[in-house]
């Protein structure tokens, strides 16, 4: 899933008519490597790391780094600094032990090499912040004030396209779509600088890719978003989209990767992805987020529990609406044997105002401060 209203929102005022752009239509052929670079076709488009990683001394640590490109214009001008795209970036670095959230953003164009992507150095670049997407390991670096990261990530499972027929659709229409695929499980290892002391760490990681134009639909108002990578070798992608009036999209959907590789669709039937009586309440936007959830997944034999070691982890957004996503556990089992791991889990819109899903809103529980 993991599209970004921010990007959208805040580029109404400058972007290009969308008809100037592809939609994301049935049968799209992924190949690769090609399709882990531009697609400059498509209006919006992002790369998106996010990873739990523990240093030698038990230290524990979540990461996000993200690379967004919003297309403004297709009008061919060769003047470097002509605003072909809006280059968006986001890094978070959840510091567990610590019980403190980093988080820093940039916005700029592409100028003269400051932002942007390259088939030919293999990179996505905002600045000095950069993601090497080359074979058979990437490499992701960002600095921020007192913290930073510098990390190699192998991936141990091929791109796994999420969907059906090429598209990841998103609400009912043509267009109503997007191109994504995600490296499930990468190894992780590298440093973690934080307030002036380095840590050597390793761990997990997980990166998607995701390219369209539109995408969502005007009664969707926001989405819940799990990656969770079990101990067992398996990988698990969910999502639910959230009309305004709290209801679920038919269309919210997920995948199952097994320890081979191997992906199955999920449709929302074969799935509940259900917030539980815990919430947090941001005291920076006032926004109340479900921080622990229940998933079922019946064809799986999973039930999972998904909690946080980190309440506090929204990020607060200059460029557009803020939204909460962050490291989580997961204990549970499959087939009645118990099973644990860790992932990332995005919530995005309730900074808006949008409903609390009906049985929190009903007053099922009280928003809980860390």
């Amino acid at each position: 899933m993991r599209s970004r209203w921010f990007v959208l929102v805040f580029a109404l005022a400058t972007c290009a008519p969308a008809q100037e752009y592809s939609l994301a239509l049935p049968g799209y052929k992924f190949e690769f490597p090609r399709d882990s670079f531009n697609h400059e076709e498509y209006q919006t488009e992002w790369w998106y790391y996010t990873g739990n990683l523990r240093a030698s001394d038990g230290h524990r640590f979540g990461i996000e780094l993200t690379f967004f490109r919003q297309g403004t214009s297709r009008h061919a001008d060769s003047n470097p600094w002509f605003v072909h795209d809006l280059w968006i970036a986001h890094m978070a670095l959840s510091n567990i032990d610590g019980q403190r959230f980093h988080h820093e953003e940039r916005l700029n164009r592409s100028g003269p090499g400051i932002a942007g992507v390259e088939a030919e150095t293999q990179r996505v670049w905002n600045g000095n912040w950069e993601a090497h997407i080359g074979e058979p390991k990437q490499e992701i670096h960002a600095t921020a004030d007192a913290v930073g990261f510098a990390l190699q990530l192998e991936p141990t499972k091929p791109p796994i396209v999420h969907g059906r027929n090429g598209v990841s659709q998103k609400a009912a229409g043509a267009g109503h779509a997007s191109h994504y695929f995600s490296l499930t499980r990468l190894l992780t290892n590298g440093t973690i600088q934080v307030n002036g002391k380095t840590f050597r760490v390793e761990g997990l990681s997980w990166m998607d890719h995701e390219f369209f134009t539109g995408s969502m639909a005007t009664d969707e108002t926001g989405w819940d978003w799990l990656s969770i990578q079990l101990q067992d070798g398996s990988d698990l992608m969910l999502y639910r989209l959230r009309h305004r009036d709290g209801s679920i999209d038919p269309f919210s959907s997920g995948s199952y990767v097994d320890q081979t590789g191997k992906s199955r669709f999920l449709a929302l039937q074969d799935f509940t992805m259900t917030p539980e009586a815990d919430l947090w309440q941001s005291p920076n936007t006032s926004a109340t987020y479900p921080v622990r959830w229940h998933v079922s997944v019946p064809q799986m034999a999973l039930e999972l529990d998904v909690t946080t070691p980190l309440r506090s982890q929204e990020l607060t957004g200059k460029f557009g609406p803020s939204y909460w996503e962050g490291a989580i556990d997961v204990t549970g089992t499959r087939a009645g044997e118990k099973i644990a791991g860790t992932g990332y889990l995005e919530m995005t819109g309730y900074a808006a105002g949008a409903p609390l899903p009906g049985h929190l809103a009903a007053g099922d529980a009280k928003p809980a401060q860390r």
